[in-house]
């Protein structure tokens, strides 16, 4: 299948940045308590995942509208992760400088998300 696959993400900067977010987020999660492997641990990886895949089937959708769903549908999960990180630096789980590396990979991508949704509105 890689073959004949379509690899039109791979051309999108979100992708990749959000790409480089998700291999961030598995990194700081090692270093999370071991009694939140299946509590924050888990919601943080399955939300930094979900974030490139929906790009990446935005990237593949045949239609513009298509394409747009998946690009909005990618915010949700960034907006849990965001909230995620949140609750790591309350409860002291996270350096301040693990902190705003993530802040920052974060910012970076939804600058980008928002301005693919701009533009796949306005063609």
């Amino acid at each position: 299948m890689r073959g004949g696959m379509d690899q039109a993400r791979k051309n999108l900067r979100v992708w990749r940045e959000a790409i480089s977010l998700a291999k961030a987020v598995y990194h700081v999660t090692a270093k999370l308590p071991d009694g939140e492997k299946f509590g924050l641990v888990t919601q943080m990886r399955r939300a930094a995942v979900s974030i490139p895949s929906n790009i990446a089937e935005g990237a593949a959708r045949q239609t513009k509208k298509d394409s747009l769903r998946f690009y909005v549908i990618a915010r949700s999960p960034l907006s849990e992760l965001d909230t995620q990180l949140e609750l790591c630096k309350c409860l002291n789980f996270l350096s301040t400088d693990h902190c705003v590396e993530m802040i920052q990979k974060m910012d970076a991508v939804d600058a980008l998300l928002s301005g693919l949704i701009r533009f796949q509105r306005k063609i």
